[in-house]
């Protein structure tokens, strides 16, 4: 490889890491909203189930080290094929993307239209919109809020780099509203049908249940109803009634927790809200 190749190497893996680390840092930084918009679902906030940054973070380890063990290939994998299609073409491949960064109007256009279709997750929490309007707001918005000042930008070397941290943390703020649609989703599906799925445990949401006792004599609560087990703080259980479809507090002092089980299988067809119906007049 010669020292140019290898340059060039270089040159991409700094310029994919100048932008991947805006769309993490901004990504998780919109999680915890999602977090706490998993728990107002059922009534509650982050902190009375006891999840905090630190236990959010522990929680989503294992999820950390498999998203890097797949990140990681896959950017070699990147860089591998756009150094062979820029082999297969002689160099036009590299001539043609330095052609575009050149142009800056083009440039500063490309920029500007993704940004607009950065706030597709954000508009899509306040309704359901079709592909048209969709593209009809990425375009205008781009075209309006963002096509000038980043063809200002481009005039230097400062402006360039600050155009790649803002369009990386635009990126991040996109997937993360996109993040926080599918988490309220999974919430209420969990509510409706007492099953997490897999976007949710990969956040560190636990689907764990529990049948509770008294702490006086054993005996079990609530019929010997399975409840979710949310979480505790303040010396306080915080449990989910699949079956009336309530968010019940009880002290821990007064209560013992028997037959726990994690992620339980649900018969087809299952649903929650059994007594609820029987108790609707």
């Amino acid at each position: 490889m010669t020292r140019e190749d290898g340059g060039g190497v270089l040159e991409l893996l700094e310029r994919i890491g100048s932008i991947v680390v805006p769309i993490a840092v901004a990504l998780y930084a919109l999680l915890y909203i999602g977090i706490e918009q998993i728990y107002a679902v059922f009534g509650v906030n982050p902190q009375q189930v006891g999840v905090d940054q630190a236990v959010l973070l522990g929680r989503m380890t294992s999820t950390l080290v498999l998203l890097l063990l797949v990140a990681i290939p896959l950017l070699g994998l990147f860089v591998g094929l756009g150094w062979l299609a820029d082999r297969m073409t002689r160099g036009a491949a590299a001539r043609l993307v330095r052609r575009i960064r050149e142009l800056p109007w083009i440039a500063a256009a490309l920029a500007a239209l993704w940004c607009g279709a950065t706030y597709w997750g954000l508009f899509n929490l306040f309704g359901d919109l079709d592909l048209f309007v969709m593209v009809v707001i990425a375009v205008g918005l781009g075209v309006l809020a963002f096509l000038i000042p980043f063809r200002l930008l481009r005039r230097k070397a400062v402006g360039r780099a600050g155009t790649k941290v803002l369009v990386g943390g635009l990126t991040g703020a996109g997937l993360g509203f996109l993040l926080i649609l599918g988490l309220v989703e999974g919430a209420i599906d969990v509510q409706d049908s007492g099953q997490s799925n897999e976007l949710l445990n990969a956040v560190g949401f636990q689907d764990q249940w529990a049948v509770v006792k008294s702490a006086e004599d054993d005996k079990p609560l609530y019929d010997g109803r399975w409840m979710m087990l949310l979480g505790e703080s303040d010396g306080t259980y915080v449990l989910y009634d699949c079956d009336k479809l309530e968010t019940l507090r009880r002290p821990m002092e007064t209560t013992n927790l028997g037959q726990i089980e994690l992620d339980p299988e649900r018969e087809a067809g299952f649903t929650c809200g059994g007594l609820a119906q029987q108790n609707t007049p």
